[in-house]
């Protein structure tokens, strides 16, 4: 039987290595670890198995659970059981920055990698239309305004939204909203396009709380479909039902483009040209977030950042072009690689 002196100093010892053990953050973790956009998942991946062959380092691990849904996890504290970086398609929210605080996340650098569009897809030899934003807007927003009132959308098939458009159901397959994507299709999408019929720039100017709850809420009866994370069960759909349309990043029409084409919108196609001059208004940055408190903790964290953000990986020759990823201009690349190598950390977000 253990006395109870030495009891107490057998518990308090277990108790001060419980302490200690909690006080190092990553060093039981030998491999970077990569949550969030399943937009930049494949871009994060390409590096993360490159940098796993190139360096002594091993491969860091990267799981697509959404922009949101990463940035939760990113900012939910520091140590062994927290990602190192998260990778976004759009800006971490100010709501976001200050929870990553909250919990002891208050050193974060962000990187701007380079460019994407959002694509309105459909399988290859299906009609492939030229939307409008008003078009997208009036198919899939919840409530549309009618005859002066906000009713609950009527309307069934493309056709019934503009005569010129597929006379077939209205079917779009698109990401939750934890994801980066929807919200930017919210943002360059239904926001613009709702701004386009008289009625909704009345709302926006007489009571813009409504307004924001009217473009954010699309469809739940069957024509908006949310997909989840997985784009590749996207695709898949599309192949199934060929008069559907589905919604992701250019990077991944491109990796599959001898089964899925993409629609114009506003008469520019969803190309590499189009969206690095601007011509295709549905595009918008790719980040990621470092945990900079991990730096020199997780083997290899500030040489992967240095990997992602050089020539090689993101520039206009390197090989992530190849898999999609509009490169940032020069001078601007060099400037985000310089701030990323350094880690400098993020000033406060503007709302």
């Amino acid at each position: 039987m253990i006395g109870k002196p030495f009891g107490r100093v057998l518990g308090a010892a277990l108790l001060l290595s419980a302490v200690v053990l909690s006080a190092a953050p990553a060093q039981a973790r030998d491999q970077i670890r990569i949550v969030g956009s399943s937009t930049v998942f494949p871009f994060s991946t390409a590096v993360a198995e490159h940098f796993g062959r190139m360096t002594p380092f091993r491969t860091p691990v990267v799981e697509a659970t959404g922009s949101g849904g990463g940035i939760k996890l990113f900012c939910s504290g520091v140590g062994v059981g927290y990602p190192d970086i998260v990778n976004s398609s759009r800006p971490i929210k100010r709501s976001e920055f200050e929870a990553c605080r909250a919990h002891g996340v208050d050193r974060i650098t962000e990187v701007r990698v380079g460019f994407d569009g959002i694509v309105v897809a459909s399988a290859r030899g299906t009609p492939r239309p030229d939307f409008t934003r008003k078009d997208l807007f009036l198919a899939l927003a919840r409530e549309v305004p009618v005859d002066g009132r906000w009713i609950p959308n009527p309307w069934t098939r493309w056709s019934d939204i503009r005569p010129e458009l597929p006379s077939v159901a209205i079917e779009l397959l698109g990401p939750p909203p934890t994801s980066g994507t929807r919200d930017a299709f919210l943002e360059l999408v239904m926001e613009p396009g709702c701004l386009e019929i008289p009625a909704c720039q009345e709302l926006k100017d007489t009571d813009p709380a409504s307004f924001a709850l009217r473009t954010a809420a699309l469809r739940e009866d069957g024509r908006f479909i949310d997909a989840g994370e997985n784009d590749n069960l996207i695709v898949q759909k599309l192949e199934a039902n060929r008069s559907a349309f589905g919604l992701f990043g250019f990077s991944f029409l491109e990796q599959n483009a001898d089964k899925v084409q993409g629609a114009m919108i506003e008469g520019a196609e969803p190309t590499f040209e189009s969206i690095s001059s601007g011509a295709y208004t549905v595009s918008r940055s790719l980040f990621f977030y470092v945990k900079n408190a991990h730096a020199g903790i997780v083997p290899g964290l500030r040489e992967f950042v240095e990997a992602f953000t050089g020539p090689a990986a993101s520039g206009p020759e390197g090989y992530l072009a190849d898999r999609g990823l509009i490169p940032l201009p020069e001078a601007e690349r060099e400037a985000t690689a310089r701030s990323a190598r350094d880690l400098v950390p993020m000033a406060v977000p503007e709302d």
